[in-house]
């Protein structure tokens, strides 16, 4: 996430695959992880029969196991912090397009990378990763959930006390793009695929001001007309493991829906609260904003700050991978039931009053 801005809302700115865990993988090892975990899925890549997706059981792929393996690779000294743009970064780029490969999406961008230009210098772009899994109903493919986290961080800067240099970004947001790419493996295992599409993108330049989800928006891979709801993720692992805080709730009938899946779903363990910290501003701060200010409903589903916010402590070993998969389970439930529903979600009076306005 960010670092704080203060600014009011119309500035306008089954059974898990086992992998081989990437947390032991060092850039230069990409190669063979990709080809053992593509081989890995190639038995469980979901069925388009059309048969209506029963989620029981599905969302048993997400497992703390895999969030852990998951951030441990994006945040491991040899990325440097994922700066964008960095050649930690490509590499982290190159990870997630991996393992949207292996299952089977998508790939409306070429690789599944998408470049973009930062502050209109060519020679600086940056890269988000897109991958989709279209729907079965021919009225409603054509319409998309979007899940989003942001890949990169704030690559390296002044050192702690142990001199370390290198602001992995763990939770911020490594934990995120962990759930994204969980939430992805748990759509792709549904016995067939849901009503509308679903993409899942993973952005760069959140730090630099929401750069990578605004060049997402404008790029056209998935229409922005045709987004029916944005589910960003960031900082999901540390701090109370019963809570998850959702930002946004009061603006949308996204909110009363993440009520009544977190209430359907006691086994995950999880009490949905509304943000208690108004004074940060945090609908404001992450990706889900640039949507929200595109007339998409979103939600964002956070943890809070610590005190390894944006400090080189923010280490893969301090993460609460069983809270993380808990969340990245909630999340893969919400983002279910839009995707099947026939009514897109709407903004409430207040969400039209101070996000729209």
């Amino acid at each position: 996430m960010r670092h704080s801005v203060r600014r009011t809302p119309d500035t306008g700115t089954g059974e898990a695959t086992r992998r081989p865990p990437p947390s032991r993988i060092g850039p230069r090892g990409l190669l063979p992880f990709v080809l053992a975990w593509n081989a890995a899925c190639e038995s469980r890549v979901a069925s388009t029969t059309g048969a209506d997706p029963d989620p029981s059981g599905t969302d048993a792929v997400i497992t703390a196991e895999e969030i852990g393996a998951h951030v441990g690779f994006l945040a491991q000294d040899a990325l440097r912090g994922r700066a964008t743009p960095s050649p930690g970064l490509d590499i982290a780029a190159t990870y997630v397009a991996s393992v949207f490969a292996g299952l089977g999406l998508a790939d409306p961008a070429g690789g599944f990378i998408q470049r973009y230009a930062i502050a209109d210098d060519d020679a600086a772009r940056a890269p988000n990763v897109v991958a989709i899994l279209e729907g079965e109903d021919p009225r409603l493919r054509d319409t998309f959930v979007v899940f989003s986290a942001h890949l990169d961080h704030v690559g390296t800067g002044p050192p702690d006390a142990q001199g370390d240099s290198i602001y992995n970004g763990a939770d911020d947001d490594a934990s995120g793009v962990a759930a994204v790419l969980e939430i992805a493996e748990a759509f792709t295992a549904l016995p067939g695929r849901p009503a509308r599409s679903v993409a899942f993108v993973t952005v760069s330049g959140e730090e630099l001001g929401l750069l990578g989800s605004k060049a997402f928006l404008e790029s056209g891979l998935v229409p922005a007309s045709g987004i029916v709801a944005n589910i960003n993720i960031d900082m999901i692992g540390r701090n109370a493991r019963d809570t998850v805080v959702v930002i946004g709730r009061a603006y949308s009938t996204l909110g009363p829906l993440a009520d009544r899946i977190a209430a359907a779903h006691p086994e995950l363990g999880l009490t949905v609260v509304d943000d208690p910290w108004p004074d940060e501003q945090f609908f404001f701060r992450s990706d889900h904003y640039n949507f929200a200010a595109a007339g998409v409903p979103a939600l964002f589903l956070f943890s809070g700050v610590h005190d390894d916010y944006h400090r080189p402590s923010d280490h893969a070993d301090r993460i609460d991978t069983g809270k993380a998969a808990r969340i990245a389970s909630f999340a893969f439930r919400l983002g279910l039931a839009v995707a099947q529903a026939a009514a897109a979600p709407a903004w409430t009076a207040l969400g039209r009053r101070e996000v729209l306005r």
